[in-house]
């Protein structure tokens, strides 16, 4: 690492936790190349579940069932 990078990290530490994942949530973004061909397959993916939601084919969990399941059943982790 660089010594801009050491310095860069030393001062993030010193940050509270909120605005360290902030600053995390940031550079993670700033690495992200926009795809606008995966973001229109999955906006299609998500009205095509949503339609069938709605149209009773598909139904929904809630979450404390998902949990329940989860701690039941420690193999499904």
């Amino acid at each position: 690492m660089t010594t801009l990078a050491e310095n860069l990290s030393r001062q993030a530490a010193q940050l509270p936790p909120a605005e360290r994942m902030e600053l995390v949530e940031r550079i993670l973004d700033s690495l992200i190349e926009p795809a606008p061909q995966l973001d229109a397959l999955w906006a299609r993916e998500a009205e095509s579940r949503l339609e069938a939601y709605r149209s009773g084919e598909l139904h929904a969990v809630s979450l404390a069932e998902v949990l329940a399941r989860y701690r039941a059943d420690p193999a499904s982790r």
